[in-house]
């Protein structure tokens, strides 16, 4: 018996709409058994992982934060995915533009106009812009794979940002605490609702997802990037600038996340610690696939993976569980999207055939005896 995939003549495309709901109901599935065999209560701890982190105005504006950072991150990605440019370097360029950003605050500590914003979330853009060129330029002009690139410089932007909030950035006056000075009121982001953390970053989601709709959806260049992702070698016959592509996707992606990263510190944060995100760039790669590389659906996909962070906090604080739950969310989320994506575009496909016995006939034949008469 042989077991194997069998391409499917043609895709359903309201299944292909209907894996991630089904991914989502699946992972709620497994869950509630984790819960379970963790010895609590399926419904209190999934009630306590899906509802709590909603149940109040406060809340709900904390969710709004956390998904902010996580959609600019996913929107930049869709369009490295759309290109087959698989950019897996979020995280690291998220932290690169928290720490340029933080650079730019810190050199601007005593200035005071509303310039001073604007000046900091741009340098917070031109450092995640920075950091996706070097994967940019291996891979253009030297065939390097931008999966190892990319989700290498990550660990490097990291312990630079380490040795940046426990070396030269560190606050003198902090009690030795590996993190920068506070940063001033012109140098934050604006409260929209009071009595909350909601700030204006928050919008900036809304804008790159008008803005990522417009660039693949109205415009030549959205175009190409979907032609390159599609067929490489329909885009280089039609005249597409295949490097220049490559350097516009990494480039955009970059700098949205730089933004997000300039966004934490100038926003919730209000100054670079070591842990200005907790994995939003490598969330962002789930969100981006579980809303179909499209804006809007990568809208509602942060929300659910910011639904996800808050959840693993509740958890941990009414439950006494790990705060890994939410990673083993995150997992169990992505692994069922694939496995649904695999088996829409695929079907299971067994082999009965018995096992061939192949009958060899053995003969044996006498030496041959030469007789030689006298």
């Amino acid at each position: 018996m042989r077991i194997k995939l069998e391409a499917r003549g043609q895709q359903s495309r309201l299944m292909s709409y209907a894996s991630p709901i089904l991914a989502a109901v699946l992972t709620l599935i497994c869950g509630a058994f984790l819960f379970w065999i963790l010895g609590k209560s399926p419904i209190q701890a999934l009630h306590t992982f899906l509802i709590m982190p909603i149940s109040d105005p406060y809340r709900i504006a904390e969710l709004l934060v956390k998904a902010g950072p996580i959609v600019l991150c996913a929107m930049g990605l869709s369009i490295c995915f759309r290109a087959n440019v698989w950019n897996i370097g979020a995280e690291g360029q998220l932290l690169m533009g928290g720490l340029v950003g933080s650079c730019a605050a810190l050199a601007l500590l005593d200035s005071q106009g509303i310039w001073v914003l604007p000046v900091v979330l741009v340098a917070g853009i031109l450092g995640g812009m920075a950091w996706a060129a070097i994967p940019a330029v291996l891979k253009n002009y030297f065939n390097t794979n931008e999966i190892l690139s990319t989700i290498m410089l990550n660990y490097i932007s990291l312990n630079i940002l380490l040795h940046g909030v426990h070396g030269p950035l560190k606050d003198p006056n902090g009690f030795n605490f590996p993190e920068s000075a506070l940063f001033s009121d012109w140098q934050t982001m604006p409260i929209l609702l009071e009595g909350t953390r909601l700030h204006l970053g928050v919008s900036f989601a809304l804008f790159a997802m008008v803005g990522v709709w417009v660039l693949m959806s109205k415009t030549f260049i959205g175009f190409q990037i979907k032609v390159l992702g599609g067929d490489e070698r329909s885009a280089h016959f039609a005249g597409f600038k295949e490097k220049r592509l490559v350097w516009l996707c990494l480039l955009i992606c970059g700098g949205l996340a730089g933004l997000a990263g300039a966004g934490e510190v100038t926003g919730p944060i209000g100054q670079l610690v070591p842990n200005i995100s907790p994995g939003y760039g490598y969330a962002a790669i789930i969100v981006a696939f579980l809303g179909r590389l499209h804006p809007l659906g990568i809208l509602f996909a942060g929300l659910l993976m910011a639904l996800l962070y808050m959840g693993g906090e509740m958890v941990q604080i009414h439950l006494d569980l790990p705060l890994a739950v939410t990673g083993v969310f995150q997992g169990m989320l992505l692994l069922f999207l694939l496995i649904c994506d695999v088996l829409i575009g695929y079907r299971i496909v067994i082999h009965k055939s018995a096992p061939k016995i192949v009958k060899q006939s053995l003969s044996i034949e006498p030496p041959a005896v030469a007789i030689e008469g006298k």
